[in-house]
């Protein structure tokens, strides 16, 4: 089974996401800050991480650029999923190893569409 790590400081966003992607056939792991996130990836690397930006202790673009120079932190399909919808922002994300971005408020369709886009 493939796995997905849900990374958003709203447990709330966490539990819908999870619901959306146990549907889907996911195994999920949730983390509330970056640094939480970092220590589930070096523990076991998921083939999925829903990651949103704006989080306590670590960000989320924190996190990716410290995720990408890991060993074997090149292998997950990350996809931010954020409020942060400028072209800045993006690019930003995109640069640092993002496969795919989402805006907030989202649905299980774009969830499930963006993960097919990015390969998954």
């Amino acid at each position: 089974m493939r796995t997905c790590l849900v990374v958003d400081d709203s447990r709330v966003i966490r539990k819908v996401a999870r619901r959306i992607l146990e549907d889907v056939g996911y195994e999920i792991a949730e983390a509330a800050d970056g640094m939480e996130a970092l220590a589930w990836c070096r523990a076991a690397m998921p083939d999925a991480i829903l990651l949103d930006w704006n989080m306590p202790v670590m960000t989320g673009i924190e996190f990716l650029r410290r995720l990408r120079a890991e060993p074997g932190g090149d292998a997950p399909v990350v996809v931010f999923c954020t409020v942060e919808n400028d072209p800045v922002h993006i690019k930003e994300a995109l640069e640092a190893g993002a496969n795919e971005y989402v805006m907030k408020p989202f649905d299980g369709d774009i969830i499930v569409e963006k993960f097919a886009e990015a390969g998954l």
